[in-house]
């Protein structure tokens, strides 16, 4: 891959402003029910587009994260506000007021709670189910710092798919990540998953444009399939602030295709890449593609 940074963004960047009426009312729904989107929190760059068809990534546990990623725009607290009881029922009854067929749900690392907040994404899961039992939940969670009893407390509330992204090629973990992370301990979260559940799909996420070489990716890829992860989206990290850490280059559309082809080639289920995907990009299509229903 190329090596050489860009100063300004090429034009396959250029993305539509915020609106519409589907917009409109889930900003409106958001503020109602006290809840928060990783749309906004992370500065996704998709947000017009998937509000604008009626579908958002729930945030949950708050807007303020233990861990401090070098990568990330959410603001670091190592104690943030305790988790609102009432939010497992608020989610619940957004996705029954925008009848979505499918949620993602997310969250900040709290680590400073007990649990680690695995209970709490067990709650919306099953707060979800209950009330909408035609809605799919996919669940985004932190690593649970790897302990098996915290992720299966999530896995027992039978979410869809069990997504953990393990974010940047594993000799740029430490330079991009929180040192409370690591890569081996997101690949024994994704097959703590497996061995507990086989019959919940998992997923992971990876951010280029860090100067990683196209064999680390495929390294990458070949690390994620031995625990069986089941789908991989694969996209361009856009610096969101100043005090992130820049850009080193910009990888073209027809490399994400490449590298698209070389993940499916190595079995996995379904694979989105390109420039501006992140990882809850059309999750909904990713989990109706391969041998799932094609539609919603």
């Amino acid at each position: 891959m190329e090596k050489t940074r860009t100063i300004s963004k090429p034009s396959w960047f250029k993305v539509r402003i915020p609106s519409g009426e589907k917009f409109s009312n889930i900003n409106s729904l958001m503020k109602k029910l006290n809840l928060h989107s990783v749309c906004e929190e992370a500065l996704c760059p998709n947000r017009a587009e998937c509000w604008g068809l009626g579908t958002a990534t729930f945030l949950v546990m708050g807007d303020e994260c233990t861990r401090s990623c070098r990568f990330c725009s959410i603001k670091t607290n190592p104690q943030p506000m305790l988790p609102d009881i009432n939010e497992p029922k608020n989610i619940a009854l957004a996705v029954k007021e925008l009848s979505l067929k499918y949620l993602v749900l997310t969250s900040v690392d709290r680590d400073d709670l007990s649990d680690l907040g695995s209970r709490h994404f067990a709650e919306c899961i099953m707060e979800t189910k209950k009330l909408n039992p035609g809605c799919k939940v996919e669940v985004l969670t932190p690593d649970f710092q790897g302990k098996k009893e915290l992720i299966n407390t999530v896995v027992e509330a039978k979410p869809d798919v069990f997504a953990h992204n393990i974010e940047v090629v594993e000799r740029l973990q430490s330079k991009m990540r929180d040192a409370r992370a690591s890569y081996k301990t997101s690949l024994s979260v994704l097959k703590e998953v497996k061995e507990t559940d086989s019959l919940i799909l998992t997923k992971s996420s990876v951010m280029l444009g860090f100067g990683e070489t196209k064999e680390e990716v495929l390294q990458l890829m070949d690390n994620l399939r031995v625990v069986d992860c089941d789908f991989l989206t694969i996209g361009q990290y856009l610096q969101p602030t100043k005090n992130n850490l820049p850009v080193i280059n910009y990888l073209e559309p027809k490399l994400f295709d490449e590298l698209k082809q070389k993940a499916l080639s190595r079995g996995f289920k379904g694979v989105v890449s390109g420039p501006l995907v992140r990882s809850s990009y059309m999750a909904h299509k990713l989990f109706y593609g391969g041998k799932h229903e094609t539609k919603l």
